[in-house]
């Protein structure tokens, strides 16, 4: 009679086992780490670039341009120390005389604007552009106007520079 050898169980054995539970756990962390570490950087990201001071920016940026360039060129009056700016315009297209203006100044840390009638002067509506102002300049750069404002709600800062040129005549 022919012995035959006995066969190798078949399966792992429990070290083995124990070997590939080990390394899944320790890929599964690093798999976890790397998606919580970029769900943090992509949650400060969106923070940052939808914070107040992003959009008041923006807000100021938009509101300067369009009444800028609804004033009438060469028709700007800039404060000495550059703080405020008074840009003069046309009531509506068919007027014939410049009878408007609109003011941007800071009062207490917010960007305002201020429309009016010039003759005779009265002041018909203020409107607050932006928040969180810490500093506002107005120069004038060649034929265009500029505007440099910074914001700062605390944990932010953001500076904006901003020109436009008058168009009206």
């Amino acid at each position: 009679m022919i012995r035959r050898k006995p066969k190798a169980p078949r399966g792992f054995t429990l070290i083995e086992l124990m070997i590939t539970t080990v390394i899944m756990v320790i890929v599964g962390l690093a798999i976890g780490v790397v998606i919580v570490d970029g769900q943090t950087g992509w949650n400060t990201m969106y923070d940052r670039l939808n914070s107040d001071v992003v959009t008041d920016g923006y807000a100021a940026r938009k509101k300067f341009d369009t009444v800028m360039r609804r004033a009438s060129r060469g028709q700007s009056l800039i404060a000495a120390d550059s703080s405020w700016i008074e840009a003069y315009s046309y009531a509506s297209p068919f007027s014939t005389t410049v009878d408007r203006y609109s003011r941007f100044y800071v009062s207490d840390g917010d960007l305002n604007l201020e429309y009016g009638r010039l003759e005779p002067r009265a002041t018909l509506s203020v409107e607050t552009v932006c928040g969180n102002v810490l500093s506002c300049t107005f120069q004038q750069v060649g034929t265009s106007i500029q505007m440099t404002l910074t914001l700062d709600n605390g944990t932010q800062t953001n500076t904006i520079v901003s020109s436009a040129v008058t168009h009206n005549q």
